[in-house]
């Protein structure tokens, strides 16, 4: 039987996104331009990652919004 516990998306954008570049949660957060608390909300998995942040991350970050759409649905089923 497979055990099905996918990441929540806040801690890809984390592991994937801010570290390897040397961001800091404030300097992401200027870059996604969502103030700081919002983006330590997603990162802590508190927060859902919505079709606006996807947008947001997408650009920032040189990915699709459907590439963090979709992990946010992986996490949810």
């Amino acid at each position: 039987m497979m055990i099905h516990n996918p990441k929540h998306p806040g801690t890809i954008v984390k592991r994937l996104c801010l570290d390897p570049l040397g961001l800091s949660v404030t300097e992401a957060a200027k870059l996604i331009k969502v103030s700081r608390s919002t983006l330590s909300k997603l990162i802590n998995g508190n927060i859902i990652i919505s079709r606006s942040m996807a947008g947001r991350l997408s650009s920032v970050f040189d990915t699709s919004a459907k590439l963090w759409m979709d992990l946010q649905a992986n996490y949810e089923t």
